[in-house]
């Protein structure tokens, strides 16, 4: 699935969703290190874990980050499964 991001520096997320877990999450732009690192910290996670870990993260002084906007990614991959 691919998800335009809105208020981040990253513009785009891709992932996958295999037996209600998290996969191959990568990003389109923004932090290229803290990016990886967050793909690989919820590399095989169930997808609500991932949203209650970083749903209503910010960045800096901005409403939202590109973890929360991987939340809200995924909660719209669960309102359309």
């Amino acid at each position: 699935m691919d998800y335009k991001t809105k208020g981040t520096c990253s513009t785009n997320i891709h992932f996958e969703v295999e037996d209600g877990k998290v996969k191959n999450v990568s990003f389109t732009g923004g932090c290229n290190g803290n990016l990886k690192g967050i793909s690989a910290l919820v590399e095989g996670m169930k997808v609500e874990d991932v949203i209650d870990k970083l749903e209503g993260t910010t960045c800096s002084f901005k409403p939202t980050s590109c973890p929360d906007q991987l939340a809200k990614a995924l909660k719209n991959y669960l309102q359309g499964a």
